[in-house]
């Protein structure tokens, strides 16, 4: 029997907060590595707070933002918000730098989007890496999370590349999310579900390779086979975190750890897993002095509602 949960708004904000909690959270933690300090990965040394958050957490803001205001993604409003809270001290890519000033100047995205990268749009990682608590919040309905992934996309990465990298995550928190307070599904499962509804291309392509390696937990080898995020690119990056997530969904602070090892744009694929991870297991789950540690969220996030 189909599992049912709640569509409530107010409990899909409630999943939805859940999820960006995990995402920023692993952002925040892992971008930490990308500056000289004692901390070790090796020896799960924690860094030295605050852990600022980067343009991952930055861009998931504004998605959780248009929900609460509005229910769905509206493409127009998110592209506006997303350029107007631009910034540039958050590591966003140059593509981003870009688009969002020719928005600012009055393109509109359905133009500027498209034309990015000699006219094939972006494939980056960047529309997945903001797009968990979508899933989170259209849990309840897996073609509606597909959907909304969609759009949520398309704002800023026209490729479908991109477009696939966002749907494979938005999929994968859904799917966490649906089966909180109930027994985590093995690993194959979990990837099975998420393939079926990933668009084909090279992030399908890659999600059946890590289908074929959720037996082996070796992260450097899953690592290589897959892409860690060192290319940017949504198929050197969803796939690896779909199987990270997949083999650690009921222990948070074992899957970012393991995604750091992981290598490459560690914020960016910690940011992916955190929001899948924490999506299902919640806040109380994630370490609390990890949210403690993690720079405050902007208030805004809900404050339009």
């Amino acid at each position: 029997m189909p599992h049912v949960i709640d569509d409530d708004p107010s409990e899909r904000l409630r999943r939805a907060l859940l999820s960006l909690d995990g995402l920023s959270v692993g952002d925040a933690l892992a971008s930490q590595f990308f500056v000289p300090g004692p901390w070790k990965i090796e020896d799960r040394t924690l860094p030295e707070p605050p852990w600022s958050w980067t343009d991952d957490t930055q861009t998931a803001c504004s998605l959780v933002s248009v929900l609460a205001a509005r229910g769905e993604i509206d493409r127009d409003e998110l592209a506006v918000l997303l350029a107007e809270r631009f910034d540039p001290n958050r590591g966003y890519g140059v593509g981003m730098h870009v688009l969002f000033h020719r928005i600012l100047d009055g393109e509109h995205w359905r133009t500027a989007a498209p034309s990015l990268f000699e006219g094939r749009g972006s494939f980056g990682n960047g529309a997945a890496m903001r797009v968990a608590p979508v899933g989170a919040w259209f849990a309840d309905d897996l073609e509606m999370v597909v959907e909304q992934a969609v759009r949520s996309a398309e704002v800023t990465h026209a490729h479908a590349d991109g477009i696939a990298g966002a749907v494979a995550v938005a999929v994968a928190a859904a799917l966490a999310a649906r089966s909180a307070g109930e027994a985590a599904p093995s690993p194959a499962s979990f990837v099975d579900e998420v393939v079926e509804r990933t668009p084909p291309g090279t992030v399908h392509d890659g999600l059946r390779r890590a289908r074929a390696l959720v037996r082996n937990d070796d992260v450097e080898h899953a690592a290589y086979q897959l892409g860690n995020g060192s290319q940017v690119a949504a198929h050197d990056t969803v796939p690896f975190v779909v199987w990270s997530a997949a083999r650690r969904l009921d222990d948070f602070e074992d899957a970012i750890w393991r995604t750091i090892e992981g290598g490459g744009d560690v914020d960016t694929t910690c940011a992916m897993v955190g929001g899948i991870v924490g999506a299902r297991v919640g806040r109380h789950r994630i370490p609390s002095d990890w949210l403690r540690q993690r720079e405050p969220l902007p208030g805004w996030v809900v404050a339009r509602t």
